[in-house]
């Protein structure tokens, strides 16, 4: 009980502290309201920790793909890849969810017997965007390899694949960890997309909200600090990495604030 009344008590000092600088954050009084919010965050969140796995494994695959010798990989993949960095994340989304779902639905005899909801679009879109981002970095990486590398691993019985597992991948990644990390943290602002097909993240929880108090300077304060503090933690990650993978002579050495 005692720490119920403490809580509140904080809460209700935090607000009148905002509120003496013209903020109104009187909204998380409500618990509809307030979790509600913090859902939207809970959410968020794991849609970045899902999104950005499957937007670096498939940036793996489709770099492999890219840089096969036979067109039967090369050519789908450039192909999906110039589709996918040329249109708009958001209009991808929509044509997925609105257009491809639909039509598994109608496959699958009705929208009950269909297994793909919002989310699974959100993170399928937005994780396939950025991958085709990571493969282009990628290819460039692998394409910068020095050609004796790979005479050498030819000379050791490796076959193509060996190569790309062993030699061009882990040197490709070392020098385009630069591109990746500047991806992921675009990954993690397209998230926001997600509100357009109704997945309660924090934009969409801060839109809910917002309709219904006169509060968006206030709740968009908020969505700003916490996407820069998501994007400042995952650039200084990216800048550790650079320095502690360096390979002499295949990259630059990145500076972390």
């Amino acid at each position: 009980m005692a720490d119920t009344l403490l809580a509140s008590m904080t809460l209700d000092g935090s607000i009148a502290f905002a509120k003496g600088y013209g903020l109104n954050f009187s909204f998380l009084k409500s618990a509809y309201e307030r979790d509600m919010w913090l859902e939207g965050f809970r959410t968020t969140l794991v849609l970045i920790a899902v999104t950005i796995p499957v937007s670096l494994v498939g940036g793996i695959l489709l770099a492999g793909c890219l840089t096969a010798k036979t067109k039967l990989l090369s050519l789908p993949a450039r192909l999906f890849v110039e589709l996918t960095r040329n249109t708009p994340t958001l209009v991808q989304l929509v044509c997925a969810f609105l257009g491809l779902n639909m039509l598994i639905s109608d496959a699958l005899g009705g929208a009950g017997r269909n297994p793909f909801g919002a989310f699974f679009w959100v993170v399928t879109v937005v994780g396939m965007h950025g991958a085709a981002y990571h493969a282009e970095a990628l290819r460039a990486g692998i394409e910068a390899v020095p050609d004796t590398m790979r005479e050498a691993a030819r000379s050791l019985g490796f076959s193509w694949l060996e190569i790309l597992r062993w030699v061009e991948l882990p040197l490709a990644l070392r020098i385009a960890l630069p591109a990746i990390f500047n991806n992921l943290v675009n990954i993690v602002k397209l998230t926001t997309v997600a509100s357009a097909v109704a997945v309660g993240e924090i934009t969409y929880a801060s839109i809910m909200i917002w309709t219904q108090r006169d509060i968006v300077v206030e709740l968009m304060i908020v969505l700003l600090l916490f996407f820069t503090t998501i994007n400042l933690t995952l650039s200084q990650l990216g800048f550790w990495l650079e320095r502690r993978l360096r390979t002499p002579g295949l990259g630059p050495t990145g500076q972390g604030l």
